[in-house]
């Protein structure tokens, strides 16, 4: 998979980019990320990248030129066709695991991150095939949201968490929240591991990861339950057992 970030400060990206997971999918060759300073595509001498709003108002506006320029010049050196290019903006779908596993089935992404008071408009309407935000907040700079975007995205390209680990059972991999976890020691002051997680019986292993997931997800996040797909079974558990919840 090949993600190219265009950005106002690439400087911002290099530490993260080389530690992890995210340098190890890249040194196995399972994702080819490219960082490109949008400043190189303006063509005055000062590298302007922003201008005043037109009818007024406070702060700055991304201009167009440098960004299609951008998106543009990538597009033709790479030969590359149509290519979903996505701004990271707090106007844009609220990003989620769906969207993460949407995006990493993709070959070739391109991410656009906003700074200032946003992009000119015929960025949104004419350039860009997606907007994407990361929470209903505004940060100040959009190359932490393309961190999270990356992330998100680089961990579920097969062959990156290797054979021993798997995405799937991640919170909202599968609408809810991932059951409790425990490892070492047995017993930590006077806390025990559940005696089921020591059975070796892995069904009813199984049978209670998933019920606890429902009843952390009922907990905690009561929304993703009432979007969730249950058996039989396991509605007659939550009538019994949830009920009591606050």
């Amino acid at each position: 998979m090949r993600i190219d970030i265009l950005c106002l400060f690439p400087e911002t990206l290099e530490s993260p980019l080389d530690q992890s997971i995210i340098k190890r999918a890249r040194e196995r060759g399972l994702v080819n990320i490219v960082v490109h300073d949008i400043r190189d595509y303006t063509r005055d001498r000062h590298r302007t990248v922003d201008d005043y709003p037109f009818g007024g108002g406070p702060g700055m506006v991304l201009k167009p030129e440098p960004i299609f320029e951008a998106v543009e010049t990538i597009k033709q050196q790479l030969d590359a066709g149509e290519i979903p290019v996505i701004l990271l903006t707090p106007q844009g779908r609220l990003f989620s695991q769906r969207v993460s596993q949407e995006l990493a089935a993709q070959s070739h992404i391109m991410l656009v991150c906003g700074h200032y008071e946003g992009f000119d408009e015929r960025v949104c309407e004419h350039l860009a095939t997606d907007e994407i935000s990361i929470g209903d907040y505004v940060l100040s700079a959009g190359e932490i949201a393309a961190l999270v975007v990356l992330d998100a995205v680089v961990r579920l390209i097969p062959g990156v968490l290797g054979s021993e680990c798997s995405a799937g059972s991640d919170s909202h991999s599968n609408g809810m929240l991932e059951y409790p976890q425990y490892t070492r020691p047995q017993v930590f002051r006077d806390w025990s591991v559940p005696p089921v997680l020591l059975s070796g019986n892995h069904s009813e292993i199984a049978k209670w990861r998933r019920r606890q997931a429902i009843l952390r997800t009922a907990k905690r996040r009561p929304d993703l339950i009432e979007k969730g797909s249950f058996c039989d079974e396991e509605r007659k558990w939550m009538s019994e057992n949830l009920s009591n919840l606050k």
